[in-house]
């Protein structure tokens, strides 16, 4: 017998859902007052960095373990993935940082001059050393938002602003759900989108900072995301003058063509996290809530699904899982 499933919000943990399941049989209807992706969501200013080596600095195991099966995911799914790996260097007051970072991470190079050379020439102007992250990979959020939500339309999933919750409902809509999930806090995010023609970049960087790292995602035709500002707030309408001018600041040390660059965007928004910053599959009454991601959208939004997918249709109890009942 087919199960009828309605997922509350559309962004990446309600499509990702809404993947898994119809993949596996389910009919599908998506409610989202908001419509398609957009600036409404905070999976709409991500930087789409798919960097499961790099969160093992500061993130907890199954971040690391989990994240690192995402971009098989998204690929499958339609997403267009980029493999370059990814650059991480420190300015000369931070060395030690590289080292320590080092340290805390795994499937990495440590590049000297000539070696970062040959993968990122503009970067060797400024940095004698810096780690390749081998194995990570990149997407663009944006696109793979829309790209996933047209297939889904494709493959018979409904979509609606408003409608009659039928069969088993998954509430994924983020902040929205913290009348019902009270632990869950917001983790404001400023980032900027920057044209830089005279930067070349093949790959995301990170760039250690005292404060929060810095990343640098190339968008193509010289287009840069860079973020983010780690805050803790539920503000998600108001960027500050002192973390924008920090994230430019950083980025014209990183190269000085950015000070050239052309300010498209300043975007912020507040990322929905639980104390200890892993996501939850929580039943409470007759509703799922998946929920939770922090900052790792991208990276956990598909085990998170396939988790989602494996409760409701096999009873396999999810790694993430609180019963509120």
């Amino acid at each position: 017998m087919t199960q009828t499933v309605t997922i509350l919000g559309g962004g990446i943990v309600g499509l990702t859902v809404a993947a898994e399941l119809s993949g596996r049989g389910c009919e599908v209807t998506v409610i989202d007052p908001n419509g398609a992706p957009g600036p409404h969501g905070c999976s709409w200013w991500a930087g789409g960095m798919l960097a499961a080596d790099c969160e093992g600095e500061v993130a907890e195991e199954p971040v690391v373990r989990l994240g690192r099966q995402a971009a098989e995911w998204w690929e499958t799914n339609g997403a267009k993935v980029t493999y370059n790996g990814s650059i991480v260097v420190a300015l000369g007051r931070d060395r030690t940082e590289l080292d320590r970072f080092a340290r805390r991470t795994e499937n990495h190079d440590m590049l000297d001059r000539s070696a970062l050379s040959d993968r990122e020439p503009q970067l060797a102007e400024r940095f004698d050393r810096a780690l390749f992250m081998t194995r990570e990979a990149h997407l663009n959020p944006r696109d793979t938002l829309m790209s996933l939500r047209d297939r889904l339309v494709s493959t018979g999933v409904k979509f609606a602003e408003a409608a009659k919750h039928l069969g088993q409902v998954i509430d994924c809509t983020g902040l929205a759900a913290k009348p019902h999930l009270p632990e869950l806090r917001g983790v404001k995010g400023e980032m900027v989108i920057l044209r830089a023609p005279d930067v070349s970049l093949e790959r995301p960087i990170r760039l250690l900072h005292p404060r929060f790292p810095l990343y640098i995602v190339p968008r193509g035709d010289g287009v840069f995301m860079l973020g983010a500002t780690q805050i803790e707030s539920e503000e998600r309408d108001r960027p500050t003058v002192r973390s924008v001018v920090e994230l430019l600041n950083a980025a014209y040390a990183l190269h000085p063509a950015f000070g050239e660059a052309e300010l498209l965007e300043i975007g912020v928004d507040a990322r929905p996290a639980f104390p200890d910053n892993l996501p939850r599959i929580t039943r409470k009454g007759d509703h799922l809530y998946v929920n939770g991601l922090f900052r790792h959208g991208y990276l956990l939004a598909p085990a998170l699904a396939r988790m989602t997918g494996a409760y409701l249709l096999d009873n396999v109890v999810p790694e993430f899982w609180r019963d509120e009942t």
